[in-house]
């Protein structure tokens, strides 16, 4: 069940990152794989990131700084992923769509890597 929840989340992502090149000047995506493919790396990249640096500058915080390292994260995933292109504004942009997209629909689930499925349990 978790596993499904992880390739729905990535799917939608991918819808996501495929609109947002349809919406955003300065950002390409040739195809869904390729979107797929970014919406991965995207996170891994965002996982990285905060691990070095902690949640205050996590991509998923809500804040300028967030919002920065955001758009930094998509544009260095454009030297990861072929068929994925990103101009510094577009990153900008993008990040922007994807933060107003993120308050109707949620790509990021609550689940905490660090500890594990901590963040859906119910509190008692």
């Amino acid at each position: 069940m978790t596993i499904l929840r992880h390739v729905i989340r990535f799917v939608v992502a991918a819808v996501v990152l495929m609109f947002v090149g349809f919406l955003v000047p300065g950002f390409s995506v040739n195809n869904f794989w390729t979107a797929l493919i970014a919406a991965v790396v995207i996170a891994l990249l965002g996982w990285v990131v905060e691990a070095f640096f902690g949640d205050r500058i996590s991509p998923y915080n809500r804040g300028i700084v967030g919002f920065l390292v955001s758009a930094f994260v998509i544009y260095l995933t454009q030297f990861v992923v072929t068929g994925f292109y990103v101009t510094i504004l577009g990153a900008l942009l993008a990040s922007l769509v994807i933060g107003i997209i993120d308050l109707f629909i949620p790509i990021k689930t609550h689940m905490d890597l660090r500890n594990g499925d901590a963040g859906n349990r119910q509190e008692t």
